[in-house]
């Protein structure tokens, strides 16, 4: 069963089951500054998960791309990928966990054919604050699981909120108990260094996590106390991929059809086959997953920096590129975006982008290869003259070239010198010093609930509407939103267009955008399908599929003269004079036919 399958087996099956297919978030949410990435299914729905309506009603399905830099170390095991794509089903304060429990169970073993006997589920104990769940225990009894089948654990197994265990749960944060489900590989055998006995949450590869209902009926308040949301939720999430490798009874998740072509063009690459070393088997695994997520990245306009996403992405192409080194093949960065091409049948976005990601990815690569040509230089030089390479050098040579660890410590090894635990951790003091926040994707960045809108971002998302408006009435029609970002201090925006703007051209964008401002437009929004967006004039360049209806946005009367229509979820200032004042502070090329402009208010 191919994994494109599994993915119209999930929603057909849902849509049975009066749910709606809503669209995908982004990954990069340009009115979400606390998170560099998409993460989850359910960041686009924390307002309704806690009471708002959703346009769509009460029962809703999608598949989210997601992305998750936390796990990028734990990449290679058989559990955890950079990017991924999360089946989920919500219900929004109607049906419970007798209906959740029973459709998951329905669809696990009978639309994909998965052997009972081999699924194992856990259920929450309870803690101090919420009551073991006998409720969901029951269900699972009633269904047929034996009770050596049903496992209990507490709130670092069992109980779900982007901030963590309940504890760490901000003010305003919402989670629940959780009940996960399990696929059991039965020729894996386990390995004792994991404890005496093996159990679902066991690391040795023999138990796979395939999906998990969150019972979304919590908030953290002021007092540190958890009190119930007013209307009980369903959440649910489970990994394509994990699927795919349950279906096909692989415990090997590179193996699916996602990652296994690239696999085979690694190979070709190399001179060796898959599967042939542990270590690697390892350096493929990361190559294939940071090649997937790169693409994707690059395919909503991501291009590599020095900042947040742009770091991010930077250090996934360098990553893969290291790897190749690990399995001594050099690469160049034409040849990465040749073995990233087979990604292109699996994601259309990457299809349809595919000119602008490999011109960006073979760049990228070339810039590597440079700073890999000058890292070596200053680093066999440094061996031949019988400096001391301790972790303060191993560290520069990473800040200024982006030269890895790794690649130091094998250089060193074979030049018969030992670079020790105390100068790893050394190194290790230095990078925790200067990290950057896109180490994290949902928890470094943070800080406040559930990314709730402030003034300031509020304000600059209605900037990004004006910024394109004027874009496209100066620049012409061209002009098409790539990417966009915004934090307290400013917005990104980027935008298809041939080279930068002139300085008479920025002037003209800015002045047009305060007048617009000056005049106190207001700015309201209106639920319709997609095509009747269209048909009023509204832009939507950003997602590739939508739910059955969108909220669109007009700066202006709507049925009169207007500035801006777009399809977006909000948040927005009810008139533009609320923003104040805005200007431009800054602007640049970041590749072929797209231009970045910085904002901010004035």
């Amino acid at each position: 069963m191919s994994s494109d399958e599994i993915r119209q087996k999930y929603l057909d099956f849902f849509k049975k089951r009066k749910h709606v297919e809503i669209s995908a978030s982004p990954l990069v949410i340009d009115s979400d500054p606390t998170t560099l990435f998409t993460s989850s299914g359910m960041q686009q729905l924390a307002p309704y998960l806690k009471g708002e309506a959703h346009p769509d009603g009460k029962r809703l399905v999608d598949i989210q791309p997601s992305i998750r830099m936390q796990d990028l170390d734990e990449v290679a095991d058989n559990r955890h990928f950079s990017f991924f794509e999360m089946l989920g089903n919500w219900s929004l304060g109607d049906y419970f966990k007798k209906e959740q429990l029973s459709w998951v169970w329905e669809f696990f073993t009978k639309e994909l054919e998965l052997d009972p006997a081999r699924l194992h589920v856990s259920v929450f104990e309870g803690n101090s604050e919420v009551p073991k769940d006998k409720e969901s225990f029951e269900i699972w009894k009633s269904i047929g699981l034996p009770e050596s089948h049903i496992h209990f654990y507490g709130t670092d197994k069992n109980w779900w909120s982007r901030a963590g265990t309940p504890e760490k749960m901000p003010v305003g944060e919402i989670g629940g108990p959780d009940s996960e489900l399990f696929f059991e590989f039965e020729k894996v055998a386990h390995d004792p260094k994991y404890g005496k006995f093996c159990h679902p949450n066991c690391q040795c590869g023999k138990f796979l996590e395939i999906g998990n209902s969150v019972f979304m009926q919590y908030q953290k308040k002021e007092d540190e106390n958890l009190v119930e949301l007013p209307q009980r939720n369903v959440d649910f999430g489970g990994g394509l991929e994990r699927m795919a490798a349950a279906v096909a009874g692989d415990p090997d998740t590179f193996r699916i059809d996602l990652f296994f072509g690239v696999i085979k063009k690694i190979e070709s690459e190399v001179g060796f086959g898959y599967n042939s070393d542990l270590d690697k088997d390892k350096s493929f695994r990361i190559i294939a997953d940071h090649l997937r997520t790169s693409v994707n990245l690059l395919s909503e306009g991501v291009v590599a920096g020095n900042k947040l996403h742009g770091y991010a992405l930077r250090r996934l192409i360098r990553r893969a590129m290291f790897h190749f080194h690990l399995l001594g093949s050099g690469i160049s960065g034409g040849a990465l975006a040749h073995i990233a091409e087979e990604l292109r049948k699996f994601y259309p976005n990457v299809d349809k982008n595919w000119e602008f990601i490999e011109e960006n990815l073979s760049a990228e690569g070339t810039r590597f290869e440079l700073a890999l040509k000058r890292g070596l230089a200053r680093l066999t030089s440094a061996v031949g003259r019988g400096e001391e390479i301790n972790g303060q050098f191993a560290f520069d040579l990473y800040q200024t070239e982006g030269f890895p660890l790794e690649l130091t410590i094998e250089i060193l090894k074979q030049n018969g010198i030992l670079f020790t635990p105390e100068e790893r951790n050394a190194f290790e003091g230095e990078f925790e010093k200067h990290k950057d926040l896109s180490r994290s994707s949902s928890s470094g960045m943070f800080k406040g609930g559930l990314a709730e809108a402030s003034e300031i971002t509020t304000k600059l998302h209605t900037t990004t509407h004006l910024l394109h408006a004027g874009l496209r009435q100066v620049l012409g029609e061209h002009i098409g939103q790539k990417g966009s970002h915004i934090t307290s201090e400013r917005l990104r925006f980027d935008f298809s267009h041939p080279q930068k703007l002139s300085d008479d051209e920025i002037k003209k964008v800015e002045d047009l955008i305060n007048l617009k401002i000056r005049e106190n437009l207001p700015v309201s929004s209106i639920e319709m399908t997609l095509p009747e967006a269209v048909g009023v004039g509204a832009l939507h360049f950003f997602a590739e599929k939508y739910g059955e209806k969108v909220k669109v946005y007009t700066i202006g009367d709507p049925e009169g003269i207007w500035f801006s229509k777009e399809v977006c979820g909000g948040p927005h200032v009810t008139h533009t004079g609320a923003i104040g004042s805005v200007k431009i502070i800054k602007q640049e090329k970041i590749g072929a036919g797209v231009v970045r402009i910085y904002a901010a208010l004035g």
